[in-house]
């Protein structure tokens, strides 16, 4: 006699790294950049019905352990990331992610996903949707400084949403670069390899940090950097990480996801509390002013919230019917009467041993 088959309430939809892999190649990146990006967008519109905390976040000499969670009021959504810079050389990632989202009525999970491939989406998606709001007018070149793991995502997104054509890539290890290019090869990008950051941005448009080390650094100091620019600064995101020089912050103006957490981990936890900064949600509302020149310097200092993770869990939630590409895990345990877990457990037992 076999074990009793869980009903359905004990079934939560999975997206694993191979149905997400396999999402991406179904709906095309390009698309999938751009439809999270929009649901980021209409989440940033909705940003009042929104719980809003700054992650709670264990640290360690080694990295961070975070948990992102925020609810809407009637879908509940965390994610659970790490950022460990030492990885690498190790040979493993330095972030890695999963998400949930779960039906605020009944505390249920309705999805649970992987979160690393979507990490990289959501964040490139959220950078692009941002630049389109700041960058200048008619900007088609951008400079990647730092060629990690997110540098291809976030081209392709800027490529998608903004019109980049024009790449210029700089990274400490040039194999880094050498990657990079590679993979981009095929996608219609004029790309340039250079030996600086210095070079990098010649001629830049957008200008995009994305480094991993977990310190104070310089990546750009304020004579890089000309009047007319969008600064796309995604490398800074805990305490004691940021990568650049503070006067090129008093030169621009600062916008943010959430301030309670960006004076926290942005590259503005280098200023004081009271230093303004605009909120992206105001300038896509229409509340606030984002760019007001050709001359202005516009710097998006994205340390990632979790409304834009809640955002991307909701996009893959809503394309598992029409694509199939998950699988039910029996992760709730159901039994019979809501009062006997207890009676459900030994039961289990029983039929064990009759099988």
């Amino acid at each position: 006699m076999s074990a009793p088959l869980p009903s359905p309430l004990a079934f939560v939809p999975f997206v694993s790294v191979d149905h997400m892999m396999q999402l991406i190649h179904e709906i095309g990146i390009e698309e999938m950049l751009k439809g999270i990006a929009t649901y980021v967008e209409d989440d940033f519109k909705r940003w009042e019905l929104f719980d809003k905390t700054p992650r709670v976040a264990s640290h360690s000499k080694e990295g961070v352990i975070e948990l992102m969670p925020t609810s809407d009021g009637q879908t509940y959504g965390f994610k659970y990331v790490n950022g460990h810079p030492k990885n690498m050389k190790e040979g493993l990632q330095t972030v890695t992610a999963f998400g949930i989202l779960s039906d605020v009525t009944t505390g249920y999970p309705i999805l649970l996903s992987e979160m690393t491939v979507l990490t990289a989406l959501r964040t490139a998606a959220t950078s692009a949707m941002v630049a389109k709001h700041l960058a200048p007018k008619g900007a088609n070149t951008m400079a990647m400084i730092g060629n990690g793991a997110q540098s291809e995502f976030q081209a392709l997104a800027m490529r998608v949403i903004c019109g980049i054509e024009n790449l210029r890539l700089y990274d400490i290890d040039p194999k880094a670069t050498s990657k990079a290019q590679k993979n981009l090869t095929a996608f219609g990008f004029n790309i340039t390899a250079c030996d600086t950051a210095e070079d990098a941005i010649q001629g830049a448009d957008i200008i995009t940090t994305c480094t991993a080390d977990k310190q104070y650094a310089t990546i750009l100091t304020d004579n890089m950097v000309g009047a007319g620019v969008h600064i796309n600064a995604i490398g800074g995101d805990c305490p004691g990480k940021t990568e650049l020089h503070k006067d090129i912050l008093s030169r621009s103006d600062v916008f943010v996801e959430f301030p309670a957490q960006t004076r926290i981990e942005g590259e503005i936890q280098q200023m004081p509390e009271d230093f303004p900064v605009t909120e992206m949600w105001e300038v896509i509302t229409g509340t606030k002013e984002g760019r007001t020149s050709a001359n202005q310097i516009t710097l998006f200092d994205g340390v990632g919230f979790a409304t834009e993770d809640f955002s991307a869990l909701r996009y893959i939630r809503d394309q598992l019917e029409e694509t199939g590409l998950f699988q039910q895990l029996d992760m709730l345990a159901d039994p019979d009467d809501p009062r006997d877990l207890f009676g459900m457990v030994q039961r289990a037992k029983k039929t064990q041993e009759a099988a």
